[in-house]
């Protein structure tokens, strides 16, 4: 279950922490989870130790823990490092589009607006282009810059009439972002209040949805040299696995299933066997048990292994064949 309450949050963040001393190699996402859990239980203070630790430790998001350290010190009080740690990010100039949104939108809830619009500017200018089709992340971007826009009161540019066709919830993008939706809050009109509360909720279930899913659904894939040697070594799995191009056909017509039905944050996990192994090991669980691989798939990715499903039509498939997504599988553009 989720947790909703600030002790059910810290007790989330130190199961994390424990586990990131059991997996170091993973302690980056762990950790970055269990920071998370620690800012909704207000414990603002041990996030900062967190990132801090993080920081001092050659991450491989370094950018992104210090936007994320940022946004959480001026919500308790230290808006000068704050500023500072944003202007150094914009200095820098990530070529992730993760820590441009986190720090325009702290920049956006401090009544910034002038200054989180000109800084999902520069991440659109640096990120987007017209011969890279957008991803969520870049999308995410354009949405948040034409919320700002909006507050701002600005005219609708291209990036912004993009955005409006990028978003799909039963709520038009422009109604989302009007701002004198705030004051439909304070009318005595009861059609108008109804009309606010089903658009809160329909913001709602979306916020929700994704606080539920911090990280991918995700399915295993097992290279051919993996797979032969997994089944060399436990040959009661060939029921799950009856042949690679079988396995293979399978992750995508499972993924293609669970997209129709509207499962969204879809994943791949690469799977190896010394890793099985030891995940079976710490479950105290054989490795030949079909239901351990779910849950071998689920650690992953929490663990922060999984890779975003689908690629884009060019990119090399998930697979490893080295073609491009849409020659394999049967995959159509």
């Amino acid at each position: 279950m989720r947790p909703d309450t600030p002790a059910e949050h810290i007790a989330e963040a130190e199961r994390l922490i424990r586990t990131a001393t059991r997996y170091p190699e993973d302690q980056e996402p762990l950790l970055l989870q269990a920071a998370a859990h620690l800012e909704l239980a207000d414990a603002r203070d041990r996030a900062s130790s967190l990132y801090d630790q993080l920081l001092s430790s050659s991450p491989d998001n370094p950018h992104l823990i210090k936007a994320l350290q940022a946004a959480n010190l001026w919500e308790y009080g230290h808006e000068a490092e704050a500023r500072a740690l944003i202007s150094g990010i914009r200095a820098a100039a990530p070529a992730d589009p993760a820590p441009w949104e986190v720090i325009a939108e702290a920049l956006e809830t401090h009544d910034e607006l002038t200054a989180s619009e000109e800084c999902f500017t520069e991440a659109a200018t640096l990120l987007i282009s017209d011969n890279v089709p957008l991803t969520p992340a870049t999308t995410a971007l354009l949405t948040g810059r034409h919320r700002v826009r909006r507050l701002l009161g600005l005219p609708h540019d291209e990036w912004d009439m993009v955005a409006d066709t990028r978003h799909t919830g039963p709520v038009p993008l422009d109604e989302l972002h009007d701002p004198k939706r705030i004051w439909a809050l304070g009318s005595d009109d009861p059609a108008e209040l109804r009309a606010e509360i089903a658009r809160l909720r329909a913001e709602l279930g979306d916020r929700r949805a994704a606080l539920s899913r911090p990280f991918p659904v995700a399915l295993l894939h097992w290279p051919v040299e993996e797979l032969t040697e997994l089944l060399t070594a436990y040959p009661t799995l060939t029921t799950e696995y009856p042949s690679h191009a079988a396995h293979l056909t399978a992750v995508e017509t499972s993924l293609r299933t669970l997209a129709a039905s509207g499962t969204h944050n879809l994943g791949i996990v690469t799977a190896s066997v010394p890793s099985y192994e030891a995940f079976a090991a710490s479950e105290k669980t054989s490795p030949a048990s079909p239901s351990l691989l779910a849950e071998y798939a689920t650690t992953l990715a929490a663990r922060g292994k999984a890779t975003p499903w689908p690629p884009t039509p060019t990119a090399p498939c998930w697979c490893t064949s080295g073609k491009p997504y849409t020659e394999c599988h049967g995959v159509k553009e």
